[in-house]
Order: C-alpha cells, then structure tokens, then sequence
C-alpha cells in the first residue's frame, strides 16, 4: 500500500506519499480500506516534530479514517468486510490501508456518506466523553460553547441539543454567529457584531440574547470548556477548583 510518510520535522513539504508494508490485522483487530481520513491539529504537531504517536502505533499520521472492512482478526465479533466504519486512531489514518482495534470501530451514520465520515470520530468521541461521560450533562441544563462553529463546537452544539440540554455559544464573526444559529435552529438576526470585534460579550449575545453578567445559568453549577481557550474570552472565565 502507499502511505504518507513524515521524512523529517518540519513543513507540509516533508510528507510523501510512498510504498510501506501492508497492515495486518492482529488478535481483535480490522483492517480498513481507507477511503478519507480526517485533519487535526495534532497530525500537524507530528509533522512538525512535537506530537510522537504513542509506543506500538503506526508512524503514519492521521487520527481518525473513515472507509471499508478489508479483514478482520481472531476474535473480531460483529464486522466483516465490506461494512462501511469509520474509526478512532492511534495513528496510520493518512494511508490506504490501517488496522486498528475492533473497539475504536463505529458505523457509518445511515444519513452521512463514507466520506463526510472521516470527520465524525474525533469529535464525537471528544464531546460525548468530556461533556457526557465527565461532566454528565443533562437535559435542561445550560452547556456553553466557546468557539461554537469549530469541528468540537459544532458537535456540542447538535448532541447537547440531541439531549435536551440548553445551548449558549460564542464565535469570532458574524459568518461563524450565523452557522451557530443554524444548528442552533435560531432564525438569523440582524445586525449581527462586527466581525473586527474583539468583544467577546457582544458575540455572546449574539447567539444567545443574554449578556455572560446576566445570563442565570453562567451562575449556578459548573462551566465546561472543551477546547483552547483564546485570550480575548479568559476575563469571563473563573477559576472553580
């Protein structure tokens, strides 16, 4: 199989597309036929010599694939070739083929297509432990989502819906206000904030009505933050350890 291959630290010149070995499925494991894989920071952090995958995993990078059972392993219950999956990785995803274990498996939701599912994996994966298995969310709750229209702010935005949770979120333009808004089901507002803003309470408002100061939710319980938090919004963050 061909694989991209990180020759050295440094910039996107550095990767290759080269002939490596096939992967094997091992004990519990599948072997996918990729058909997309998914871009994250952390692939860029490898490339550039910050980010070493873990002992055992594929020097490959790529954290998340979507595409097709090739083979499966001893002791693989419940996948056999041709099932469209898309998969949670160690590592190996920028390639056309990668083992991995049957656990990290998950199947192609019956309304996207294979392809648009090799962005599903990281995030749902990141949201649904953190804000679900961590901090148990819960319907009628207040989840506030800084960043609302990234990858992780999209999908918080959607499975706390899905929940029965309240949304409140914050953006940095008007354009990324407006997707928020869709997911959110709000019908569009205008004028929205300039999008040179750097006041991130008039943003706040934008998506949810309320200012942080007067918002009854932001006061009670805790916050959740789920991702990097820019410095134009630390003075409305505290501290609750």
């Amino acid at each position: 199989m061909r694989a991209v291959v990180i020759t050295e630290p440094g910039g996107p010149e550095v990767l290759r597309w080269l002939d490596v070995p096939d992967p094997v499925a091992g004990p519990g494991e599948v072997v996918i036929g990729v058909a997309a894989g998914g871009v994250n920071r952390a692939d860029l952090m490898q490339r550039q010599g910050f980010y070493p995958p873990p002992p055992g995993a594929s020097p490959y990078p790529g954290l998340e694939c979507s595409g097709r059972v090739r083979a499966v392993g001893d002791g693989v219950a419940g996948w056999r070739p041709g099932d469209e999956v898309c998969a949670l990785l160690s590592g190996g995803g920028y390639a056309e083929q990668v083992a991995v274990p049957q656990g990290q498996l998950l199947p192609v939701p019956g309304n996207v297509d294979v392809i648009t599912a090799a962005a599903f994996p990281e995030t749902a994966c990141t949201v649904y432990s953190n804000v679900f298995s961590l901090a148990r969310l819960a319907e009628g709750e207040m989840l506030l989502v800084h960043g609302g229209s990234s990858g992780i702010g999209t999908m918080a935005i959607q499975l706390a819906k899905a929940f029965g949770a309240r949304v409140a979120c914050t953006a940095g333009s008007p354009r990324k206000l407006a997707r928020c808004r869709e997911l959110l089901g709000m019908a569009a507002r205008s004028p929205l904030p300039d999008e040179q803003s750097d006041d991130s309470r008039d943003h706040y408002e934008a998506v949810t009505g309320h200012c942080l100061d007067e918002c009854p939710a932001c006061h009670h319980g805790h916050m959740i933050i789920v991702d990097v938090i820019p410095k134009s919004l630390q003075r409305f963050c505290w501290d609750t350890s």
